[in-house]
Parts: structure tokens; C-alpha cells; sequence
């Protein structure tokens, strides 16, 4: 047997091998590897955002209140002189302004009950075929917090009739507990002017789960009613800070604390002119009427007066309802202030008329 011969080759003969092309061709021929991972798509469902901080909505609104302080001194002139008038004119204003103030919110919401429709309702409890009640409810419900009655501060719930029936058998005020975290979120910004205080409530109200279906009628109520709930409003002074008089552009929902605070404070400022000037109006009317009417005898001249005073419009059987006197005598009196230019008819229509006090 011949011995084996082992013959030992010499590397340094060989080629030198391209360390970055084998590095290329290896990586190419890697087929069943994963890409990188930032051409990954991403499967995860979105985490949850990152809700403010309670401290911090509160540290924004009293930024927004520094920045805007001399308008908020502005727009509290304005309702404490809305508050003194209303002091020292009749109890009708009042209602008169409510009703108004009722009516420009529906619209806002979207209800868009108009004052022929809310005076019927709220005196006669009429409506129509085409009505909608449950929003001639909401706009009742309105008038009736926006003439009186605790504020929401003291019962929110019984402010706003809120009960949830369906969950009544279960708990005994559910709705409770869902507006907690609202009602301590206002407590925690006591030292807020009410104004601003009011503003902020009305903007946190839906994120607070609060309202039925985003009801923002309730909303705006409350804020006015907070808004107005360090006037001396006892003996029939203003209980409400004027929102809708004079559109709601106050009420828009968008932007900062600053630029929302900004926006109410205007409002409420047009809404509480609008209101002086309104009351001017029907002083002025009257005065010019019980001169006009001083010839007239008996007790329904002057009842028909005070029911225009506190109405915006009336028809005669809701004039009957409110005077206590007969169909014939209110009509008759009807006719004889329209003749004479003391009122006249806005709807147009042979039945179902209606009247307003003219300027």
C-alpha cells in the first residue's frame, strides 16, 4: 500500500475574494427574511388619547380670564345694569326676556321653535299638528328655569329634571354619578369669575357625557343661570345672563379657552344691549299706551296692557286665558289698539291671529 500524500495547497495563490459584493449576494439571496422594521405596517389599533388634565383646563380658563379681564369687567357692568332695570320695572320684563331668550336658543339647537308657537304652548299648552313636542318641552322647560327656580349649583339634577327613568328601578340617581365629574370640575374653579366659570361649563358639558342625545339647550341654560348667580337677583332682578338675543355666536364651539372665553364675552355683551334696548322699546310703548288707553274704562284695558307688556305676541284666546275677561270685551279692545297703532297683526291670516306691542 502506498503511503498517502497530503498536499497542502497555499492560500496566498488564490484570488482575493470581494467582501462587499458577497455581502451583497448574500443578502439578496435571503429571501425568506423579514424587511427592516420601519416597512412594517401597523397592524395596532390606536391607543387611547391622552385626556387634559383637569388641572390644566382649569390653568388655561384662568389664563383665558387674565388675558380677557378688562372685557369680563365690561360684560359684568352690562348685566348689573340689566340686573337694576329689570329691579325696577315690572314682573313681566322678565318673563318677556325669557321667552325671548328661550326662543333664539331653540334656533341655535335646532329645534327652531318660533314665539307665536312658544307663547300658545307655554300659556295654552296648544300645538299643532306639525309640532314637535318634545322640542316645545325643551323650550318650555327653558322659560321655566329662565324665570326662576334654584340654580343648577345647588340640585343639577332636579335643575334639570333629570332623572334617566330607565335606569330609576337599578339606581337611584344615575345621573348622578355621570355629572360628578363635572359638577367637581366646577366646584375645583370657584375662584373664576361666574362668567368665565359659566363659559367653562358650557364648553366641558358634552365632554362630560351630560345632556340627552348632546342636548345643548340644557348646556346653555345652565351657563346662564351660573353666569348671573352673584347679582342680587331676588326681587326680580336678571337670574340669567343673555346668551340668544341676538344669535349665539357666543356659543360656538371651537378654538382656545382664549378664543372661546373671547367669543362669549362678545355675546354676551351683544345679548345684554340687545336686552336694554328692548326694554326701552316697550317702556316707551307702555307709557304711550296707558296715555292712549286712559279714556277706556273697566278692567280689561289695562290687563290687556300688562299681558302685551310680558308677551312678545298674543292672540285673543290666549288674552282671554290670561285676563279672565270674555271673548267679546278682549276683542273689542284688540280692535281698538290696532286701530289706533298701538299693536299690530304679524301673522296675516283671518284665523289663528296674533298680536304684538308697535314701537
Amino acid at each position: 500500500m502506498k503511503p498517502q500524500v497530503f498536499i497542502q495547497h497555499d492560500s496566498f495563490d488564490d484570488p482575493l475574494v470581494d467582501v462587499e459584493g458577497l455581502e451583497e449576494t448574500s443578502e439578496g439571496d435571503l429571501w425568506f427574511l423579514p424587511g427592516p422594521m420601519e416597512e412594517e405596517p401597523d397592524y395596532l389599533p390606536p391607543g387611547p388619547r391622552t385626556e387634559p388634565r383637569e388641572t390644566a383646563v382649569l390653568d388655561d380658563w384662568r389664563k383665558a380670564e387674565a388675558d380677557n379681564a378688562a372685557h369680563l369687567a365690561r360684560v359684568t357692568g352690562r348685566i348689573g345694569a340689566l340686573d337694576d332695570r329689570l329691579h325696577r320695572g315690572p314682573e313681566g320684563w322678565r318673563h318677556r326676556l325669557a321667552l325671548i331668550e328661550a326662543t333664539g336658543l331653540s334656533w341655535f339647537v335646532g329645534d327652531r321653535i318660533g314665539p307665536d308657537r312658544l307663547a300658545l304652548w307655554i300659556s295654552m299648552r296648544l300645538s299643532g299638528m306639525q309640532d314637535d313636542t318634545a322640542a316645545l318641552a325643551r323650550v318650555g322647560w327653558a322659560v321655566r328655569r329662565l324665570t326662576g327656580g334654584p340654580g343648577p349649583e345647588v340640585d343639577l339634577s332636579a335643575f334639570l329634571d333629570r332623572r334617566d327613568p330607565e335606569n330609576m328601578a337599578d339606581e337611584a340617581e344615575p345621573f348622578a354619578d355621570r355629572a360628578g365629574g363635572w359638577l367637581d370640575l366646577m366646584a375645583q374653579a370657584v375662584y373664576l369669575h361666574p362668567i368665565t366659570r359659566a363659559g367653562m361649563g358650557f364648553h366641558l358639558w358634552s365632554l362630560a357625557g351630560l345632556g340627552q342625545q348632546g342636548d345643548r339647550m340644557e348646556a346653555a341654560v345652565t351657563a346662564a343661570r351660573i353666569a348671573a348667580s352673584e347679582g342680587p337677583n331676588s326681587n326680580g332682578g336678571a337670574i340669567f345672563a343673555p346668551l340668544g338675543l341676538r344669535g349665539a355666536g357666543g356659543l360656538r364651539a371651537s378654538g382656545t379657552p382664549a378664543e372661546r372665553l373671547e367669543r362669549w364675552l362678545e355675546g354676551m355683551e351683544t345679548a345684554c344691549l340687545t336686552a336694554m334696548r328692548h326694554l326701552d322699546d316697550i317702556q316707551a310703548w307702555s307709557a304711550r299706551a296707558e296715555t292712549m288707553m286712559a279714556p277706556l274704562s273697566g278692567k280689561t284695558p289695562p290687563a290687556l296692557r300688562a299681558v302685551l307688556t310680558e308677551w312678545p305676541l298674543v292672540s285673543a284666546p290666549m288674552a282671554e286665558t290670561l285676563t279672565g275677561a270674555s271673548r267679546a270685551a278682549v276683542q273689542r279692545n284688540l280692535a281698538w289698539m290696532e286701530t289706533r297703532g298701538l299693536i299690530r297683526e304679524v301673522t296675516g291670516q283671518g284665523r289663528y291671529r296674533m298680536w304684538c306691542a308697535t314701537n
